[in-house]
């Protein structure tokens, strides 16, 4: 299944362009003619009185090196230009740019990064690329929030490609060993006077370098929280030194928020001149909420950046640190981790489901969480809203939606705690009085609880997410992975994902996606009554629909199989600059 997965994704990917760009046949394999199709009218050279082709193959490396400039001509389908070409048999990629004229002149080329294509059954093969990721966070050995699920995940998913993919993180003592494959000292190297000792292991499958510093800066018994900026500064430089001093060469050297950026500009000012010529910096900015000073210097030295979604990277376009820096800034949204969230094989729910049996998976669910909870076992929508209690998350949002939908005769079932006891102590007495009042409707649990949050994400009809921001998100995919529809607010990367069931039809089509979901604007009770409404009625009205919605909700693919892909492409523009 995951198989299969993967390549439908890698076919969406290739027809994702299609608006601008396509081949005819889609699947382009060496040693065959192609033909390529182009619609200028959507890019820079719209009204160009001519089109240049510019082509090559494995990402402009081939030896014959690129072929002369082919005019367009038009296609018999009217709104695209035409130009053929003869693949090589050792070719692996694609690539190619279009201008307006035999000379260049303008050039359409993807905002920097090319197009490409890739190329089946070639006798060359892409050589592996070497990516090193320096961090201060790894799932589930020093996780506090989605950084560390990110490195872990993205690190997963491009070695999956076939690349070779490393984690340098602090060996701290408050690390999950548990989850440490054969972790033994490799070595060790003196750097500003200190010993540093080089552990060694596997997390996840991927191989993993911790740095310990002899003079305890990471002996403090936490991740945050202790002179963070002159512990993680010390941890930068030293991670470069080691990849100085054990010969180490990669194509790319990847940082990650405020923690680890100090890696973009030792690394430019110092190593690049030093011994690591080779390597590239990309930077991906989680949390632009903490280090901004940080943050605006790396933006300045990396040589590509990313956040965690593409409407985020609009909406933060013109925040100080970013916007003389936007040129080289990309949006790359998140994935879920499917082999974590996974109900086809998930020991929290009582029966493994697919999109195949998902209405009686789910309904197993929601009658073991509705037994657990002390819920009454009827029929009705239950919405789960599992969040951590924090402004951001659109807490008057999600008080307005628990009462809103005990009107109309629903379930409710939150999960989360607020990390501002104020907050905490409000949600306490906001839970006794509903405990009382609507017993056996609804249920507040006031902690972390992932066992019990696999049984809500399985159990409940819906998931709400109004976020008032939200850089990603990864509530909402998790929710889709298991059926359940979301409901969000239109913001980030919920308004990336979540494609309304009545007004985003075409948006979703755009993406070469079906509608999956029920979105609102505006930040009041008007704007969550306008989505969950509407979810709820279709749950009463059109339940046959309401599965349908389900069973296609679980059929797309939110994992990092895709993100993977846009990764490469911008390790591989990094590596051309």
């Amino acid at each position: 299944m995951k198989a299969q997965t993967k390549e439908k994704t890698m076919r969406e990917f290739l027809l994702s362009q299609k608006h601008i760009v396509y081949t005819e046949p889609l699947e382009v394999r060496a040693g065959t003619t192609v033909d390529v199709l182009y619609n200028p009218s959507n890019t820079v050279l719209n009204g160009s009185p001519e089109v240049w082709f510019r082509c090559s193959f494995n990402r402009w490396t081939h030896p014959s090196g690129p072929l002369p400039p082919q005019k367009m001509v038009n296609a018999e389908n009217g709104s695209h230009l035409q130009a053929t070409v003869r693949v090589p048999l050792d070719a692996y990629m694609m690539d190619f740019v279009f201008s307006e004229s035999e000379e260049g002149g303008t050039y359409d080329n993807r905002n920097g990064m090319d197009y490409h294509i890739p190329v089946s059954d070639s006798i060359g093969k892409e050589p592996p690329m070497h990516i090193v990721h320096i961090a201060v966070e790894m799932a589930p050995i020093a996780k506090v929030g989605g950084l560390g699920d990110v490195v872990t995940s993205l690190s997963r998913a491009i070695q999956d490609l076939g690349h070779k993919v490393e984690v340098i993180i602090p060996k701290y003592d408050c690390l999950n060993l548990s989850n440490v494959k054969d972790l033994h000292c490799r070595q060790s190297f003196t750097w500003s006077g200190t010993e540093i000792k080089v552990w060694f292991g596997k997390v996840e499958g991927i191989s993993v370098y911790f740095l310990e510093p002899q003079n305890g800066m990471f002996w403090v018994g936490c991740v945050y929280g202790k002179n963070d900026e002159s512990r993680f500064g010390f941890f930068c430089h030293s991670a470069l030194e080691f990849l100085l001093q054990s010969g180490s060469s990669p194509d790319i050297i990847h940082c990650h928020d405020w923690s680890s950026a100090p890696v973009a500009w030792l690394y430019k000012q110092q190593y690049v001149h030093n011994g690591l010529p080779n390597g590239r910096v990309v930077f991906t900015i989680h949390n632009l909420e903490f280090g901004a000073n940080q943050i605006g210097k790396a933006m300045a030295h990396c040589d590509k950046a990313t956040t965690v979604s593409d409407t985020y990277s609009k909406e933060v376009s013109g925040h100080g640190s970013i916007a003389p820096h936007y040129f080289k800034f990309h949006g790359i949204r998140n994935g879920i981790d499917s082999d974590i969230w996974d109900p086809y094989n998930d020991n929290f729910i009582p029966i493994y489901y697919t999109s195949e049996n998902v209405v009686e998976g789910k309904s197993s669910a929601k009658r073991a969480l509705q037994d657990r909870l002390g819920l009454h076992q009827t029929d009705a929508p239950l919405v789960g809203i599992i969040s951590r209690l924090t402004a951001q998350k659109g807490i008057h949002l999600i008080k307005h939606a628990i009462y809103r939908t005990l009107e109309r005769n629903g379930q409710v079932v939150l999960l989360g705690s607020a990390p501002d006891p104020r907050i905490q102590s409000d949600f306490i007495n906001l839970a006794k009085k509903l405990h009382g009042e609507f017993d056996g409707r609804v249920k507040l649990c006031l902690t972390y609880d992932e066992p019990l949050s696999h049984l809500i994400y399985a159990g409940a009809d819906f998931i709400l997410v109004p976020s008032i921001f939200e850089p990603c998100g990864l509530t909402q995919l998790t929710a889709m992975r298991y059926g359940s529809i979301p409901i969000v607010r239109k913001t980030g990367g919920l308004y990336d994902t979540v494609f309304d069931v009545d007004d985003d039809k075409d948006r979703a089509h755009e993406q070469g996606l079906e509608p999956n979901g029920f979105s609102f604007e505006g930040a009041d009770s008007n704007g969550v009554d306008y989505a969950l409404d509407r979810a709820i009625t279709t749950w009463y009205d059109a339940r046959d629909w309401f599965n349908s919605l389900c069973k296609r909700v679980m059929e797309q693919d939110w994992s990092w199989n895709r993100p993977a892909l846009d990764y490469m492409e911008l390790y591989h523009s990094a590596r051309k600059n």
